[in-house]
């Protein structure tokens, strides 16, 4: 048989698949674009943090700074109260969210395992809090707070903010796709509920908890509508008032946009960081469970 004909019978390249090919292509050259248009503002907002007020204001877009200095890192901590408004954030944060991965675990496993009379009424106000817009309560939590004696306080701060009907959902619901045979053989020996909530269950529910501190984390420390009705201090400003008024330019005049952009890019770094140290660790349901 000679190679000409061999050739002939070799199955050209399907139409089919050809297609594919093209629309694989398009699919991975849109998300290339979007990419860049997500990530685009996020370098401009870093390189213009190096540069000069002026030149921030005359080329805003310019990926590469004529003069690359950082005078607007120095100035924002040696010359405004940034670092105070970072350590308010920092205890708050931290206060908050070991606060909510204790009690909202707590709560999601009373409603996941104890059964006792109002359970489904108090599972159905959870949801309906959920479904309420956070600033219709900005009035009713002024008043709760200021009637409670702890205005402008850290008290004030934190525990209003110490429970949140989305972390006892996702915990309640974590909590039930482990099985009841797992705590029975810590029953039989005398655990109480809170020593099989302690020693067996939650350990093996460190997905959801660690889902929890995330969003936490991320909530607490992005905070900004609870601070404004809950203190006036300047020394309990936190980052988000903090930035947030140089935004507006209440603290210092023209543009600036070096200054508020450094700001900005410092505020963004501990999300990140922690983003990236948990990203592999974020709740899957397979995990903690065991097979009847």
């Amino acid at each position: 048989m000679s190679a000409t004909a061999t050739q002939q019978r070799r199955p050209s390249t399907s139409p089919g698949r050809s297609g594919r090919i093209v629309a694989s292509s398009v699919f991975y050259a849109v998300l290339v674009v979007l990419a860049i248009v997500y990530i685009y503002p996020f370098l401009i907002q870093v390189v213009t943090s190096f540069k000069t007020d002026s030149e921030a204001a005359r080329d805003p877009l310019s990926l590469v700074p004529q003069t690359f200095t950082t005078a607007a890192y120095t100035r924002l901590f040696l010359s405004s109260d940034f670092p105070t408004w970072f350590g308010n954030s920092a205890i708050v944060t931290l206060l908050v969210t070991v606060g909510r991965v204790f009690f909202d675990s707590l709560a999601g496993y009373a409603l996941a395992r104890l059964r006792f009379r109002g359970r489904s009424v108090v599972f159905a106000g959870l949801v309906a809090v959920m479904s309420v817009p956070t600033v219709v309560l900005l009035i009713p939590k002024f008043l709760v707070i200021n009637q409670l004696g702890i205005y402008d306080s850290y008290a004030g701060m934190v525990l209003p903010l110490l429970v949140d009907a989305a972390g006892v959902f996702i915990m309640k619901n974590f909590f039930e796709s482990i099985p009841v045979s797992v705590e029975e053989q810590a029953r039989i020996d005398g655990a109480g509920p809170f020593r099989l909530f302690w020693s067996i269950v939650l350990p093996m529910a460190r997905p959801a908890v660690v889902t929890i501190i995330i969003l936490s984390f991320q909530g607490s420390w992005n905070e900004l509508a609870h601070f404004i009705v809950s203190t006036q201090s300047p020394d309990l400003t936190t980052l988000t008032k903090g930035v947030a008024q140089l935004a507006n330019g209440q603290l210092s005049q023209g543009r600036q946009y070096p200054l508020k952009l450094a700001a900005a890019i410092i505020m963004t770094i501990p999300v990140a960081i922690m983003f990236f140290v948990f990203q592999r660790r974020i709740m899957n349901a397979s995990e903690g469970a065991v097979k009847e």
